[in-house]
């Protein structure tokens, strides 16, 4: 062999094992990042959902009044907390990511501080807004106006926290967002029981000043999360400074045109975010009508009907569909740096690896929801037959919802921002055709059946494609995602059967015995699902070898 062959054969290994490594550090960086989104999102969906059940015992007699002017107050600030910042995190992150890839630290860096000024500018405008307009909007009732100007105030910090993690996202640095997020959360919920208790039991003063001090505890969340993203920035300074030095410096780019930037990339965010609610109100619009000229059921039952399936279910699979949520802010700036950078290849395994560990997590995540539907519900609302089947159907219709966030997140990272738009479109459409019949021939589970209908036609068409964009090699995807799916199955039935037999032993209807079921089924069902997934090495195409190595000493799976 000569030398020049020698050499060859020596320059092609390196690049395999330099493609490798970057392949590594890749899912490596989307591993880690997940970890903290995940962990981050669901801690805080399960804080928003634990907190009602002291509030509603303080409140007593009076808290279907007070949970009303909750939800009113709540309703209409979603509508503004929507306009002013849905899409900027993500945006700002997809934006910075594709400069830092062109080591345009410093454009990244002036995106940033001009953005903050802007977004300040629209939270006061919004704030102002949302004070001036509260007498109009009450529909009368005076007790909703302090409980919307409460709320007006948290619009001066949402959005400049909201473009805050997405600077941290455009790093990939995700510790920020998460904990930010979780001590926002843990925050509002702390200040709103412990005002609540205050109030009615130490004061034993009026509902309707504890509703108002419960709102305003979301401007006491958005300090607390303002102030951990400070910190984080202090912290990292000496690294973002580092970086910083090192640009290139030579892409000049216009403040005007940065600003334009970041709302013509933050529409399709907030287009896309909005879908569900558009979902939810097609169902909140429709299916009383519908109920009530095909059925003999009052009012009052339709809506209570309506309750558990948009209210009570609803809360509790959102526990589950953050994480998918939480997955496709990850993917987002990792599919921006490999577009960025021409690599077709990274961004097919980007892709690839966001849906592996999508499926991963998810399935064994709504199956198992599904499974302990039972002590699960009477665990956060009194006992209802139907309430419970509800929940368990919703548990399903998560997978769809999940996935259609990160296929939808996954459009907009490789800047096919219309693609996405217009499947969802396609979604939206195919739920308002099949909605009425499918309520008359389902009742209850007519929505949610038209909204997994409507959402597997925008994911057909999304992975499609995807698929066909960037030639995706699903070969090991769908042996990988059967074999999920296998094992999702074998511990649903474990759990299921488990929960069964000890429902015949305890007291179901009690909510401490609720949680000893829920927390011994659904241990055991994680560790099924763990062993199975170890065992196989399944686990090793979606961690890598390193971390299920370590889940194998854990866990002492040979």
């Amino acid at each position: 062999m000569n030398e020049e062959t020698k050499s060859g054969i020596i320059q092609n290994s390196t690049q395999k094992n330099d493609n490798h490594n970057q392949e590594n550090n890749s899912k490596s960086e989307m591993l880690k990042g997940s970890a903290w989104m995940t962990a981050g999102s669901i801690f805080s969906r399960i804080l928003g959902a634990i907190y009602i059940i002291p509030w509603a015992i303080w409140f007593g007699n009076n808290y279907l009044q007070a949970n009303a002017l909750f939800t009113k107050g709540y309703n209409v600030y979603a509508i503004f907390l929507m306009i002013s910042t849905a899409g900027i995190p993500s945006a700002v992150g997809k934006q910075v990511a594709h400069y830092n890839s062109l080591n345009e630290y410093g454009v990244g860096r002036q995106l940033f501080k001009k953005s903050l000024v802007v977004m300040f500018g629209f939270g006061l405008m919004s704030a102002i807004i949302l004070w001036g307009i509260s007498p109009l909007i009450s529909q009368g009732d005076t007790r909703l106006i302090p409980v919307y100007r409460s709320l007006a105030l948290t619009l001066l910090l949402i959005p400049v926290m909201s473009l805050t993690r997405g600077f941290f996202q455009g790093y990939l640095d995700m510790e920020p967002f998460a904990i930010s997020q979780f001590v926002e959360q843990l925050a509002r919920i702390i200040f709103m029981l412990a005002s609540a208790y205050f109030i009615l039991n130490v004061q034993h003063g009026s509902y309707k000043t504890a509703v108002v001090y419960s709102t305003f505890a979301a401007f006491i969340g958005a300090v607390a999360g303002l102030l951990v993203l400070v910190y984080y920035f202090f912290k990292r300074r000496s690294k973002l400074n580092s970086l910083l030095a090192s640009s290139n410096n030579e892409l000049e780019v216009k403040d005007g045109k940065l600003i334009k930037e970041i709302i013509y990339q933050s529409i399709p965010f907030i287009l896309i975010t909005s879908t569900t609610t558009i979902y939810n109100l097609l169902d909140q619009y429709t299916f009383p009508d519908v109920m009530s000229l095909f059925t003999n059921l009052s009012m009052a039952k339709i809506n209570e009907l309506y309750a558990l399936f948009a209210g009570n279910a609803n809360k509790l699979i959102m526990i589950s569909i953050s994480i998918a949520a939480s997955m496709a802010d990850t993917a987002i700036p990792l599919l921006s740096k490999a577009i960025t950078k021409g690599n077709k290849k990274d961004v097919a395994t980007a892709i690839i690896d966001a849906l592996e560990l999508f499926f991963f997590i998810m399935l064994p995540a709504s199956l198992g929801m599904a499974a302990v539907a039972k002590p699960l519900y009477i665990l956060f609302y009194p006992y209802d037959y139907t309430g419970i089947y509800v929940l368990a159907f919703s548990a399903y219709i998560a997978l769809f919802i999940g996935l259609f966030m990160v296929l939808g997140a996954l459009l907009q990272g490789i800047y096919q921002n219309k693609v996405a738009i217009k499947y969802a479109f396609y979604g939206v459409v195919v739920k308002f055709i099949i909605q009425m019949p499918l309520i008359i021939m389902l009742g209850v589970y007519g929505p949610l059946a038209s909204t997994a209908i409507g959402l597997t036609v925008s994911n057909i068409l999304c992975f499609r494609f995807l698929y066909y964009k960037y030639d995706l090699q699903v070969n090991e995807l769908q042996k990988n995602v059967n074999l999920m799916m296998i094992y999702s199955m074998i511990m649903f039935v474990i759990v299921l059967i488990l929960s069964f037999g000890l429902s015949h032993f305890m007291n179901v209807h009690s909510k401490f015995q609720a949680l000893i079921i829920l927390a011994i089924t659904a241990g055991l069902g994680g560790y099924v699902y763990a062993y199975l997934t170890l065992k196989s090495r399944l686990i090793d195409d979606v961690l890598g070898e390193s971390k299920s190595d370590g889940l194998r000493r854990i866990l002492r799976v040979k």
